[in-house]
């Protein structure tokens, strides 16, 4: 089975549950330590994933100090990333981090020299990149079965109002950098290193809810170094409660139609004349594919699929979204 991994949670809210639900039956995983500083929410994750046998934490330091951790999910609202990454790195503890993982590049070129100052092996939470969809398509383009790359077409349509942090651009970042830069990372990880974009993005329909400054409306266009063009929409007045997030993919031999990440149908059109399609469905859990990257990334001494310098390149993609909506024209980019 292989080595048993102590593990600490940082951050006892939404998105930590489904990852706790995870790490609480992988066979490798060890749930030590919770914190949070609301200390009820420590103890209720301790209570629910760990049969109350976890110690419990108000501050990170002294979870980082009394636990004795191999690793760190650190599931913290964009807002309160405060160094709580680099000290874990510093001190050895291997890290995974929710997205997005700051709301400036100061902080996160901060996270990646900590990380590679001391050589843990890292992981940012982009699942998307696990889907098994994405996976066979990714490894197409980079074969080059499929050809040069063309257009990714991504919407992301939602309509929730969210926690009141997250309405707070200041806060959040807004709804490209908290939640649609998923599908922004999606285009980075199948064409590669982006060149420029261009944004538009405006509060259409939340104006008259209080503290709501975050955009509820955007359209980017990103074009790559490679040639390749994406285009991204998002929309926060969609179908209530309801999460819709799919893509298309065009390359010069491959057609790909997802429904999520997971689940696609490819055609083949290298000849015009015999198109074959291929379905691809699965139903593999995209948290477990994530710690089992982080564990078998330990050991090897290898990187993740995604570790920290990488997720730091979307994070400038997606500030560079917000950058050309402000101005109203193309931003150049180098990630």
């Amino acid at each position: 089975m292989g080595r048993i991994y102590r593990i600490g949670i940082l951050g006892c809210g939404g998105i930590a549950n489904a990852h706790a639900g995870n790490l609480s039956k992988h066979p490798r995983a060890e749930l030590v330590a919770f914190c949070d500083v609301d200390s009820s929410r420590a103890a209720k994750f301790n209570a629910e994933y760990a049969g109350g046998k976890a110690m419990e934490f108000a501050d990170h330091r002294a979870m980082f100090d009394k636990a004795k951790l191999d690793c760190v999910w650190i599931c913290l609202p964009p807002f309160a990333h405060d160094g709580q990454l680099e000290e874990a790195a510093l001190r050895g503890i291997h890290p995974f981090i929710e997205k997005p993982i700051s709301l400036d590049m100061k902080r996160a070129e901060s996270m990646a020299k900590a990380v590679k100052k001391s050589g843990v092996r890292s992981l940012v939470g982009f699942m998307n990149r696990y889907g098994g969809a994405i996976e066979k398509v990714k490894s197409d383009i980079d074969s080059g079965r499929a050809g040069k790359p063309g257009l990714i077409q991504i919407r992301y349509f939602a309509n929730s109002l969210h926690a009141p942090w997250w309405r707070e651009k200041k806060k959040s970042g807004g709804q490209i950098v908290e939640q649609i830069i998923h599908s922004y990372d999606i285009t980075r990880y199948l064409f590669g290193p982006a060149k420029s974009i261009y944004t538009y993005a405006t509060n259409q329909f939340h104006q008259n809810v209080e503290r709501y400054t975050s955009e509820d409306l955007s359209a980017s266009v990103i074009v790559f170094q490679n040639g390749g063009t994406a285009t991204v929409t998002g929309c926060n007045g969609a179908i209530p409660n309801k999460w819709i997030n799919d893509y298309r993919v065009v390359t010069e031999f491959l057609t790909a139609e997802f429904t999520d990440s997971n689940n696609a149908v490819i055609y083949d059109t290298r000849d015009r004349d015999n198109v074959t399609k291929l379905s691809i469905e699965s139903g593999r859990s995209l948290f477990r594919w994530e710690s089992d990257d982080l564990f078998d990334a330990i050991e090897k001494k290898r990187d993740t699929r995604c570790p920290v310098e990488d997720g730091a390149k979307t994070q400038r993609l997606v500030l560079a979204a917000g950058e050309s909506a402000a101005k109203g024209a193309p931003v150049e980019v180098n990630c």
